[in-house]
């Protein structure tokens, strides 16, 4: 499948997370171009602030694997990660990191920083950004106006 149609199931996740009250961000994770593991920001419903949708995607694929570390995978996820998941990739040795919108403010692959510049990783992984970036910002920006209204 083409990142394209991955990234389509990362936003129907999203739109899990927000009918579900969650900031609408959603992850799948795929090997050997089958789907392993998917994720939805779930921090509210769960009272855990590492419940994000890669931290979730990646759990799951870990309990399938049977291994914390995912090699030969690729994250596809609808919003660009922050630092805690962007560590947690590292540490699980993930291939590749395709996202859609940039975040500005706490976004850990180029958006507030990045992460993978620093020296001291013994393992890096690839990036792609902006697939069906527009699709998922619309997403976020309707979500949080509708939370000030």
């Amino acid at each position: 499948m083409s990142d394209e149609r991955w990234m389509k199931k990362a936003l129907e996740l999203a739109r899990r997370a927000e009918q579900a009250g969650e900031v609408p961000v959603g992850a799948i994770l795929v090997k050997d171009n089958q789907l392993i593991s998917e994720g939805w920001n779930q921090p509210i419903l769960s009272h855990d602030a590492t419940s994000h949708a890669e931290i979730m995607a990646m759990r799951e694929a870990g309990k399938k694997l049977n291994n914390y570390r995912l090699i030969d995978t690729t994250m596809y996820v609808t919003l660009e990660p922050c630092s805690m998941c962007v560590g947690a990739m590292i540490h699980a040795r993930i291939s590749k990191v395709i996202y859609g919108a940039s975040e500005p403010r706490t976004g850990a692959l180029g958006g507030a920083f990045d992460l993978l510049e620093a020296n001291q990783h013994n393992h890096i992984f690839d990036v792609r950004s902006g697939v069906l970036a527009e699709e998922s910002k619309l997403m976020l920006q309707r979500f949080f106006q509708s939370r000030r209204r």
